[in-house]
């Protein structure tokens, strides 16, 4: 039987398990969401923005373990998806996205909405590929679904000019993958295993260092496991958090950038450092000739191209994280490194991580009133100082996700994913974190939010600033804050140091639009108002709430590494 390229598309998106399809319409996809009409079992999801449609695509993933889809149509609508390509890809999150393209005939005439979204996006996904020929369509479908979810995780972009669309072909969808030149590995080298492990035995102070690939294998379970077998402690990066509870008694915590000083000093003082599925990108490891100079490394990764690409590597393990930690309990033993233990244990009980300096309501106290309040729940951050604050503040466990944008640091992200999340989690609270400047970056889905009935609760931690770059050009640009004040206007002192006295009201005012788009809004000016806000909006059921935090607009994030310097130069304070 013969059916048209449309309706091979809905016949694969069936296949191939989708029951939720992130979808903006447009000319060249037209047909496609024709077909997709009478489609069933799939739930078609119309954010209002193409970058926030890929962003709660990669929520909706990160948050399940499924892969997310995404359909666009050409032009400006695949181009709108750049940036969260970019982000899935460098988080290693598994999205197949399709785009309507011009027909064959007329791709190279710069036709309307014509763009080669192929050569635009192929440096930033896994891989991407225009659909030349009708007979091709389903088996390059079940490729993209294959490559996404395997090996190390990512993006696919899938390119359908119009009139292949249309055109007739075999109904008939692969049952089989065979892909020369891409044969993920599956396995794990035990003789590397072995050595690792007695490099581990001969150890005084070893460290366990767990990346988001920990998270991605969903291997948890398995990692806490092996740090309790062996009784080394455990460090992770932003990605990593929740590769072990985070009120487990060997979670030291977070490193790098703005980690505590614990965690960095385990780094810096290891004679043993077995990291599994981190990148060691910049942000965790300062200088590159200081950073665990006395340790001898160990790096699992799934990607043999991250191993010893920033950092020399004694020993490497190219495994998934998960495969790997399994067959590392088939033989690790317990460790004698008490004293190791308790010292770093000490340094972090000494040196806790508060914002007891300021006044009012703090991110800290509103993220340790989530920890409360919340057993079942999915974090999103946006990115800035409330990405920061949360992956200081926020307790992760078998029960809880934090979702955020490491690799690309993309503002806007947060609200969308929270939407992704929700979707996917209909059974688990949804939180977004974020500032007041990214959360304006995709601020329009507050009405997806509400025509979907989603309760989902935005938290604006709202300080009239961009709130990281303020605090950069605060430490080292002599206080020239130029182009952070969200309340500058053109006649404003740009040398102003108290907005309230010489700069004009905020804009927008968050409550009153989020009331607009008949979502629930909520400011908190008090500390007392913070559980009672949280309250209001778990009662909340039929809709997004918006809660405003206002907070010091000094608030700084720290500790903190300055860039360029040793995990050794942390500013503890200021």
């Amino acid at each position: 039987m013969e059916i048209n390229g449309a309706k091979m598309f809905v016949k694969a998106l069936q296949e191939e398990g989708v029951d939720t399809l992130f979808a903006y319409p447009g000319g060249t996809a037209i047909d496609l969401f024709d077909a997709l009409y009478d489609a069933e079992g799939i739930d078609m999801i119309l954010p209002r923005h193409e970058q926030a449609l890929v962003h709660a695509a990669d929520g909706y993933a990160r948050s399940t373990g499924r892969v997310g889809v995404c359909l666009v149509t050409s032009g400006p609508g695949a181009t709108n998806l750049v940036t969260g390509i970019a982000t899935a890809n460098y988080d290693s999150v598994p999205l197949v996205c399709f785009t309507g393209q011009v027909p064959m005939n007329l791709i190279g005439n710069d036709a309307f909405q014509e763009v080669d979204i192929v050569g635009i996006t192929r440096s930033i996904c896994k891989y991407a590929v225009t659909v030349r020929k009708r007979e091709d369509l389903a088996r390059i479908i079940k490729n993209a679904f294959y490559i996404a979810r395997t090996g190390k995780p990512g993006p696919v972009v899938v390119d359908i000019p119009k009139d292949i669309q249309l055109a007739m072909g075999s109904d008939e969808y692969p049952s089989e993958v065979n892909i020369r030149g891409y044969k993920p590995s599956e396995g794990v080298h035990v003789g590397q295993i072995k050595r690792a492990l007695a490099e581990l035995k001969n150890a005084k102070k070893p460290v366990f260092l767990c990346g988001g690939g920990v998270n991605i294998a969903h291997a948890r379970k398995e990692m806490q496991q092996l740090a309790e077998k062996t009784g080394i402690p455990v460090v992770t990066t932003i990605m990593g958090k929740g590769a072990i509870p985070t009120d487990h008694p060997l979670y030291v915590g977070n490193i790098g950038m703005h980690g505590n000083l614990a965690s960095n000093k385990a780094i810096m003082e290891s004679d043993v450092l077995f990291s599994i599925g981190c990148r060691f990108n910049d942000r965790i490891t300062g200088t590159i000739d200081t950073f665990a100079k006395n340790a001898k490394i160990i790096h699992v990764d799934i990607d043999a191209a991250s191993i010893s690409r920033n950092i020399k590597v004694d020993i490497p393990i190219v495994a998934d994280a998960k495969v790997a930690i399994s067959k590392m309990l088939e033989y690790a033993e317990p460790l004698d490194i008490k004293d190791w233990v308790d010292d770093i244990m000490n340094v972090k009980a000494e040196y806790p991580i508060n914002m007891n300096r300021y006044d009012g309501v703090t991110p800290e106290a509103i993220i340790r009133t989530i920890n409360d309040m919340y057993s079942n729940l999915i974090v999103t951050t946006d990115v800035g100082q409330n990405q920061l604050w949360t992956t200081q503040y926020i307790d992760i466990d078998e029960n809880k996700q934090l979702l955020t944008s490491g690799g690309l640091g993309t503002m806007g992200y947060g609200f969308p994913a929270a939407i992704g999340a929700k979707l996917g989690n209909m059974d688990k609270d949804v939180i977004c974190i974020s500032g007041d400047g990214g959360v304006q970056m995709n601020i329009q889905e507050m009405a997806t939010a509400v025509a979907l009935e989603l309760p989902v609760t935005l938290c604006i931690l709202n300080n009239g600033y961009l709130g990281n770059v303020r605090q950069w050009q605060e430490l080292f640009f002599n206080k020239r804050y130029s182009s952070t004040c969200l309340r500058y206007r053109r006649r404003c002192n740009r040398d102003c140091q108290n907005p309230d006295k010489c700069c004009p009201k905020y804009s927008p005012d968050f409550v009153k639009l989020a009331e607009s788009y008949d979502a629930k809004g909520i400011r908190v000016t008090k500390p007392e108002e913070i559980r009672p806000a949280f309250e209001a909006a778990k009662a909340n059921t039929n809709g997004p709430t918006v809660i405003e935090f206002f907070i010091d607009p000094t608030a700084n994030v720290f500790p903190m590494v300055p860039g360029g310097k040793s995990l050794n130069d942390m500013i503890l304070d200021c």
